[in-house]
């Protein structure tokens, strides 16, 4: 399905790691048809576990956790990237009750960079963050760095499994 829609490309590509790929993982391509979106959703849903809150960094996963939220029932929040420069100043958007279990949810990772930002940022702000959620790990050192943190990554895809996909 990814494939399928255009989010998977192959070529030459910079990421925003700043690493070089020869594939190109846009799942803002899949989420843009509701259709797409509906089917990701079901499948992130379905690893939904006991979590009192999703959460997820604008821009990549906002469809995402609000389609998840939708499909499960569960409250969310989104993080910015970068705190309002007016009004409250508040860098999380929705409710993050202290003590709440909260499932972070990314479109891609690749060296797990957002992830720990948005875990730093939810923990902060007392949620509990044990485990992110992708729909396609790059397999580019996220899975480490999130465990350095005592986060596990549970994906949907791999970018291995990618590269064997039908086109």
């Amino acid at each position: 399905m990814l494939t399928s829609s255009g989010a998977v490309r192959f070529g030459t590509f910079t990421l925003a790691s700043g690493q070089r790929s020869d594939v190109y993982v846009d799942i803002k391509r899949a989420w843009t048809d509701p259709g797409r979106l509906a089917l990701i959703a079901h499948e992130l849903a379905a690893r939904v576990r006991s979590e009192d809150r999703l959460a997820g960094m604008e821009l990549g996963a906002v469809p995402l956790v609000v389609a998840t939220a939708l499909a499960t029932g569960t409250p969310y929040a989104v993080v910015r990237k970068q705190a309002k420069a007016h009004g409250t100043a508040q860098r999380i958007e929705g409710e993050v009750p202290a003590g709440a279990r909260v499932l972070v949810i990314e479109d891609v990772s690749t060296t797990g960079g957002s992830s720990v930002e948005t875990v730093e940022v939810l923990r902060s702000a007392g949620g509990i963050v044990d485990r992110v959620l992708v729909v396609v790990d790059r397999e580019s050192g996220a899975r480490e760095r999130l465990a350095s943190i005592g986060v596990a990554l549970d994906a949907l895809a791999t970018l291995s499994e990618l590269r064997g996909a039908p086109p």
